[in-house]
Formats: structure tokens, C-alpha cells, sequence
């Protein structure tokens, strides 16, 4: 008997590791897919909601300098505001202006929308019928991460953030957190997905809470365009 409730024992310990190390194969870098950036190894199963009705009623910041420039970002949606912070994050919100002056944002999509995490944009092939490849372009150039420490530089709900590749492989797609992933954060753990904060909402989440519950389809796209009509810059 003393033998049996060994031999039971050493099973299901035998079990329990084959279930780990599986898991850890699955939440891998290998399942990353080649069409999407890298905010990968999230347990979105832990994120909270998007903000209630309530919360969105009293939602309302203030500028954490007044000297910051504000984009106004009007989409097929509605229309919602952000503080830039170029006063801490000069590089990364000196190229989203620069962008933005240019009129690169025009017409653009938010091309990966997921419920209770982000909603991203800024990649111009999102202009184009080439679905396959949304996800995938940039300005022709990447910017330095600016990793930086900051009472306002954490992916919290309501702030916007570089979408990347890898290390040092901003140009212009971003994402608006719509939960508190400060996961995501480059002094935070896992070390898997670094992405530098760079504004905040100031007005308008309604808008973004909205945007974050489109229908979608299997690779986060959504079903009815969402799109960026324009982006002005507005300063004190």
C-alpha cells in the first residue's frame, strides 16, 4: 500500500510539471505574432474593465504642466484630447508632434482594439486595403525608447504609450491604455514588453471607453473602421 501511494504521488508531480512547463512554452515569445508589435505575455485576464458610467462622469485631469502642447484627435467616433509630455518625454512626444504636423496621422486606423487593455493606431499601411499587413509599417525610421521615471510615465488607464517591436524600434504606431498595465512599464516585472508613456487623456474617454468595445474579429482588428480624421496641436 506504502508503495502504491508513492508510485500515485510521483504521477501526479510528473503531471503538474509537464502542465508548467507547457504553459510557460504557450505565454513564450514564439507565440507572438508576426503581424502585431510587441505587447506580448499579457494576462489580460487580470486587467480591470474599462471605466464605468460612473467613473467616466467624474473623469476629468488636470495638465501636469501647462507649458505641454494638447492634441485634439478626432475620429470617426468622437472626438477626445491628450496632454503630451514634452516637458519628460521629449524625444517621444517631439516626434508624435512632428508627425502630427505633418498630417501623417490623417486617415489612419485604430487597426487592434482588445477589451480591458488598449486600443493601438498609427500605422499609415492602415490607409490601404492591405489588411494582411496592418500592424506592420511605420514612418521609415525608429526613435530611441525614452525610459524614464516619472510619476505620470506608467501605462495607467487613460495614457497613451510607443507601440514597438523590440528595443529601440518606436516610430509612430502608440496605443491608449484603457486598464492599469503597468506590466508594461520598463522598470516593472516581466521584463518582456518595455513601452514609454509619453501623454495622458485629458478629456474625451468616453470616447476611447467606446472605441475599446468594438466588435472584432480573431486578430483584434476591427470589424468597422475606426479612424483618426485628424490631429491638431494645441499649445498654450
Amino acid at each position: 500500500m506504502k508503495n502504491s501511494n508513492t508510485i500515485a504521488v510521483s504521477i501526479v508531480l510528473g503531471l503538474c510539471l509537464v502542465m508548467v512547463v507547457g504553459l510557460a512554452f504557450w505565454l513564450g515569445p514564439d507565440r507572438q505574432s508576426s503581424q502585431e508589435l510587441l505587447l506580448d505575455n499579457i494576462e489580460t485576464d487580470d486587467i480591470v474593465a474599462p471605466l464605468t458610467a460612473e467613473e467616466l462622469a467624474i473623469y476629468n485631469v488636470d495638465m501636469t504642466n501647462e507649458s505641454n502642447p494638447v492634441a485634439e484627435v478626432k475620429t470617426n467616433q468622437g472626438t477626445f484630447e491628450i496632454e503630451l509630455f514634452e516637458d519628460t518625454m521629449p524625444v517621444t512626444a517631439g516626434n508624435f508632434i512632428t508627425l502630427v504636423n505633418d498630417g501623417f496621422y490623417d486617415g489612419i486606423k485604430f487597426h487592434r482594439i482588445i477589451e480591458n487593455f488598449m486600443i493601438q493606431g498609427g500605422d499609415p499601411i492602415t490607409k490601404t486595403d492591405d489588411v494582411l499587413r496592418y500592424g506592420t509599417g511605420g514612418p521609415g525610421y525608429s526613435i530611441p525608447d525614452e525610459h524614464i521615471n516619472g510619476e505620470f510615465l506608467t501605462n495607467v488607464q487613460g495614457t497613451i504609450s510607443m507601440a514597438n517591436s523590440g528595443p529601440n524600434s518606436g516610430g509612430s504606431q502608440f496605443f491608449i491604455n484603457t486598464a492599469d498595465n503597468v506590466n508594461l512599464d520598463f522598470d516593472k516585472e516581466p521584463l518582456s514588453s518595455k513601452h514609454p508613456v509619453f501623454g495622458r487623456v485629458l478629456s474625451g474617454m468616453d470616447i476611447i471607453d467606446k472605441i475599446s468595445v468594438v466588435e472584432t474579429n480573431e486578430r483584434d482588428a476591427p470589424l468597422e473602421p475606426v479612424v483618426i480624421e485628424s490631429i491638431t496641436i494645441k499649445t498654450s
